[in-house]
């Protein structure tokens, strides 16, 4: 059986592989699996040490996942304003057209 932290480990691997390649659907199914291995982390005993590590590395790798969010939503948002304004500069020119 694998070890709790050894899994959260592993788990936070694939979460960063994710985040790298911007596979947005892995990074759902991914931040679920680093839930539940946090809490098997947290019920489990083994080297307080090696949680803590694990546990630290974790919350880097979801402050940058958290920024990376927020700019994707920002250039997402930034379409859409765009796609908005072509859409009315449409009707606009198909009044008068």
């Amino acid at each position: 059986m694998i070890d709790s932290v050894q899994r959260l480990h592993e788990t936070a691997i694939a979460l960063r592989n994710a985040l790298v390649s911007q596979d947005w659907i892995a990074i759902g199914e991914l931040d679920l699996q680093c839930r539940m291995a946090i809490d098997a982390a947290m019920v489990d005993n083994h080297d307080e040490e090696e949680l803590r590590s694990g546990l630290e590395n974790l919350l880097s790798l979801y402050r940058e996942l958290v920024t990376v969010c927020q700019t994707e939503q920002q250039r997402l948002v930034g379409e859409l304003v765009q796609l908005n304004q072509s859409r009315q500069g449409a009707k606009v020119y198909q009044l008068f057209g």
